[in-house]
């Protein structure tokens, strides 16, 4: 029975060794492991697109240099065909006062050429290019929601002249003022496109982008031509909504797309914000077709619900057992360190070993590996991890009545690990000839 009793410590005071270093392992191992959380790759198109493949460019045609000068020359403003930009002419005009500015506008989506040549006319202090706006020192851009939403929903650059034209004279910046203005739609105005979203979900055009992926369960889309610049456009988005509650609806003005919906708040400005910030200077140069533009967008909305910030569920995650009982594993570790000291303890007292020399040298050195377990770092783990392994194949020597000289090799190398995790460490107490010194004296 004493045997019996005897045997069963014996395999305890072993299985928690093993146990603590098995615990040891995993936690050292899991301390290196990163986790990457992805909401999936975007199916948006990422390959870049070669000028004039989007429709972007036209037809139209400017005159030669020599002929914009003198048109420049003769009059304030020279617009030519097929230019689409508007201002405020009072404003501008008050700004201008007997200063001598000399504006030059020329259409959107000319080819390169056509463009170089209106870059040509020196007598312009002001270029208009489409919606783009440049002069000295360089081009003026929108910085907010409201700039780009006259400059694409209206052809509206007053705010740009008046900024260039306030440094040309040397005078402060004016500030930003938002110069589009809403209205309720008229019930003439709002029942036709009441009537075709109900019959097609769209109004204004009929070859929709494909917006599968941008608003799974589907949405509404008003097209409409680019609106009067100076007025009040007709706020279809607000009035819709109420027709359509909880349904997306897209409204397009000339190039300006806006969300109304669920979840407007949160997302129509973070969706506009990044396509007009990332592609206002081509849409202000070109003349892409409104399907173009409209297909972008979505593409832009599509790439914020991967992103997960607009409707779109945390992505799954299997369970992992390491991962949820990570927390626990250095309490497992304490556990059964403390019992197999305890054990190892009690066996150095009362045993009588077949080795006795060895067996008291491997317990110390065990408890020696466990007592520096808590201090070590990246640049003794490995040696820490060597000394526990080369003990339990040195415990098990034992246990298969292998030669003594066999025993004491193992013994040695699980020192000579202990004693360079301790120079590591820096702590001489930690050393096996003196922390030995200490437990057998």
């Amino acid at each position: 029975m004493a045997r019996r009793v005897k045997r069963g410590l014996e395999w305890l005071r072993w299985g928690c060794l093993a146990a603590a270093i098995g615990v040891l392992v995993v936690f050292l191992v899991a301390q290196g492991q990163t986790f990457d959380v992805s909401y999936g790759q975007s199916p948006t198109r990422t390959d870049p697109i070669r000028e004039g493949e989007a429709g972007e460019l036209t037809d139209t045609t400017v005159p030669s240099v020599a002929e914009m000068t003198a048109l420049v020359a003769a009059n304030p403003v020279t617009r030519l065909p097929g230019s689409i930009a508007q201002w405020d002419e009072q404003q501008v005009r008050a700004a201008i006062g007997a200063t001598d500015v000399r504006i030059l506008v020329a259409p959107p989506g000319l080819d390169e050429a056509e463009r170089d040549r209106v870059r040509d006319v020196e007598n312009a202090n002001i270029t208009i290019m489409g919606t783009q706006v440049t002069g000295d020192p360089g081009q003026v851009v929108a910085d907010r929601l409201t700039g780009w939403r006259a400059q694409f929903a209206a052809g509206d650059v007053t705010d740009l002249l008046l900024f260039l034209i306030a440094h040309i004279q040397d005078r402060p910046e004016p500030p930003d003022a938002d110069t589009i203005r809403y209205r309720q739609p008229t019930a003439a105005e709002l029942e036709p496109v009441v009537a075709d979203l109900r019959a097609t979900g769209t109004h204004g055009m009929t070859d929709i982008p494909s917006a599968a992926d941008a608003f799974p369960n589907g949405a509404l889309f008003v097209v409409l031509p680019r609106q009067q610049a100076g007025q009040p456009i007709p706020d279809y988005g607000s009035a819709l909504t109420s027709v359509f509650p909880g349904k997306p609806i897209v409204v397009m003005y000339g190039e300006w797309v806006e969300y109304h919906g669920p979840q407007a708040a949160d997302f129509a400005e973070v969706a506009a914000a990044g396509f007009y910030g990332q592609y206002s200077d081509r849409l202000s140069l070109y003349a892409y077709p409104q399907r173009n533009i409209l297909g972008a967008y979505l593409d832009r909305v599509t790439d914020v619900r991967y992103a997960g910030l607009f409707d779109r569920p945390l992505p799954y995650q299997p369970f992992d057992p390491v991962r949820v009982a990570l927390p626990a594993l250095p309490w497992i570790f304490a556990a059964c360190a403390v019992v197999f000291l305890v054990l190892t303890a009690r066996a150095v007292r009362t045993a009588a070993q077949r080795r006795p020399g060895a067996s008291v040298r491997m317990a110390g050195l065990t408890a020696l590996a466990i007592e520096v377990s808590g201090l070590t770092g990246d640049t003794t783990d490995p040696a820490l991890t060597r000394a526990i392994a080369t003990l339990q194949s040195a415990r098990e020597a034992v246990a298969e009545n292998l030669p003594d000289q066999h025993v004491a090799a193992l013994l040695d190398d699980a020192e000579a690990e202990l004693d360079h995790v301790a120079k590591t460490l820096k702590r001489r107490e930690y050393r096996p000839a003196v922390y030995l010194r200490g437990r057998l004296a």
